[in-house]
């Protein structure tokens, strides 16, 4: 039992960085503004289950899927942070609008992916399922999600205590950290793919 638990430690470090709630925390309150409590718990219970699918079933034919479909890390950085952008700006101009008319899919698209489970989860959950093999990895995966699941149900009371406008003007701000977020990923997927080509 020490040897795994030794083992699970190592895995979930890593997975926990690359998911990084913490920082996903004001990006899913700025995306759910308006929101009534219901459809936020739904939108967590959505996002959890999207990336707790997307993650296993990454670990388990992710790498055979890319190689089939001729799809690298980098492609899906690209992808995915010009979702995100064209979301983030959607929202800073519609005032949030967009994200009701959507909250039914929000879950799925941006936070169960590429948020809580990006390229980042991915890439770190192929190297360490060959590391420490597929039980410990899968595990590291399901407590990082759960726990990221947890953190953002916490967010009502977050929202309560700032006020309703400090929760307006934290969804402008997480917007603009979105986006921004959205233009490294485009970045780095870029410089990746730049990177092979030499």
């Amino acid at each position: 039992m020490a040897p795994f638990f030794h083992q699970f430690i190592l895995a979930f470090v890593p997975i926990f960085v690359a998911v990084d709630v913490f920082g996903t925390l004001p990006l899913y309150m700025g995306l759910t503004y308006g929101m009534e409590e219901t459809a936020r718990r739904r939108t967590v219970r959505q996002s959890i289950l999207t990336a707790l699918l997307v993650a296993v079933g990454f670990i388990l034919l992710g790498r055979e899927v890319f190689d089939i479909l001729g799809i690298t890390e980098a492609d899906f950085m690209v992808a995915g942070g010009a979702l995100l952008f064209i979301i983030a700006t959607t929202e800073l101009v519609s005032g949030g609008a967009a994200a009701r008319q959507v909250e039914g899919s929000l879950g799925v698209v941006p936070l169960g992916t590429p948020l809580l489970v990006g390229p980042a989860v991915l890439t770190a959950a192929l190297i360490l399922s060959r590391q420490f093999g597929l039980l410990i990895t899968l595990a590291a995966v399901v407590a990082n999600v759960v726990l990221a699941g947890a953190v953002l149900s916490s967010a009502g009371v977050i929202t309560r205590a700032v006020g309703e406008a400090g929760s307006k003007a934290l969804s402008k701000v997480s917007c603009l950290f979105l986006a921004a977020y959205a233009v490294m990923m485009v970045r780095r997927g870029l410089w990746e793919f730049l990177a092979n080509l030499k």
